[in-house]
């Protein structure tokens, strides 16, 4: 009870400079806030030196969360310009406001940024483009960065195939883990990074790609993690072309015939059915969806009982795929 009572004898009676340093202390906590407020990169700058500091994987995802305002996984349009506006005068060594950008000064930043960033050119920022632009932790920015992305659908389905290990059809946070770990590995960064830090990355990446929230990653999920150069279906050739050549058809069956087999089959079959099924569903389809849609794409050929296709069933796919319009895909 004394104790307590002294306790509260202490607050009452601080000395004078001690309520100097606490005014000050709010002062500048208040400074900080209407700075935060104001700019919101510029919490991230070093005091002394005002450069952006190394970011870590949780002040990256406040960040991304900060700019992409309705949380479509991109930052575009007016989320973009406010976050360029604010990335100058934070990345600036002299103090200005993200105000002090002129409209001008913006369409210019923003062509310079968006053709040295913007890898797929749809003009906006995904979340890897973003990655590759902010100042962050080495072995968090390495999970991003793929300069060899996968040759095809079919590498894809092997990886998934590989981490799956439940065969839940989704990729769940322990199999996320070990996901990541074995990127690490590759780079031979793996014991640089703790078992807490391999966790929070864990963690980090499900925030960043689990669209619906619910605590895994479908295949359209997983399939924004590692991303495949091209769709080679989304071709101009194969839609609404009046006749496919011998060559077309060559080029696509050897794309995913990869054992040289003469079929198509496993994960070169589900490989070519997820490029199918993303030219329908676009961004939202996971394992039961690829299932459901390839036993109606083999039914459509009259031959689903083997679990794989012929250079001929392959053809009459892709002619009944060259035959609809984009408008017609559903």
């Amino acid at each position: 009870m004394k104790e307590n009572q002294g306790t509260s004898l202490s607050k009452k009676k601080l000395p004078h400079k001690q309520k100097e340093m606490d005014s000050g202390a709010a002062s500048a906590a208040k400074r900080v806030q209407i700075e935060k407020a104001h700019n919101f990169m510029r919490q991230y700058r070093d005091p002394e030196s005002r450069e952006l500091k190394k970011l870590s994987a949780n002040q990256f995802m406040d960040v991304w969360a900060h700019y992409d305002k309705d949380g479509n996984g991109y930052i575009e349009g007016t989320e973009l310009d406010g976050f360029l506006r604010e990335f100058v005068a934070s990345a600036n060594v002299t103090d200005i406001s993200p105000e002090a950008v002129t409209d001008t000064m913006l369409e210019e930043l923003k062509s310079c940024f968006m053709e040295a960033y913007d890898d797929n050119q749809d003009g906006k920022i995904d979340i890897r483009e973003l990655a590759q632009l902010l100042p962050m932790e080495e072995n968090f920015l390495l999970l991003f960065r793929f300069d060899n992305p996968l040759e095809s659908s079919v590498e894809f389905m092997k990886i998934w195939r590989e981490y799956d290990t439940d065969n839940s059809g989704y990729i769940e946070a322990d199999e996320l883990k070990n996901f990541l770990r074995d990127l690490l590995k590759e780079a031979k960064k793996i014991n640089d990074v703790s078992e807490d830090k391999l966790i929070e990355y864990t963690d980090t990446m499900l925030q960043v790609f689990d669209a619906n929230k619910d605590g895994r990653l479908q295949l359209s999920e997983m399939a924004k993690l590692l991303p495949v150069k091209e769709n080679f279906l989304c071709r101009q050739v194969f839609k609404g072309a009046t006749k496919l050549t011998k060559d077309d058809i060559e080029k696509v069956f050897s794309l995913y015939d990869r054992d040289n087999s003469g079929t198509i089959e496993n994960e070169e079959l589900k490989g070519f059915l997820k490029d199918l099924l993303e030219l329908v569903k676009k961004d939202d389809y996971d394992a039961q969806d690829l299932a459901a849609f390839g036993e109606t794409i083999m039914r459509g050929v009259g031959h689903d009982k083997h679990g794989k296709i012929s250079r001929k069933e392959l053809t009459m796919i892709l002619l009944t795929l060259a035959k609809i319009s984009p408008d017609d895909e559903e």
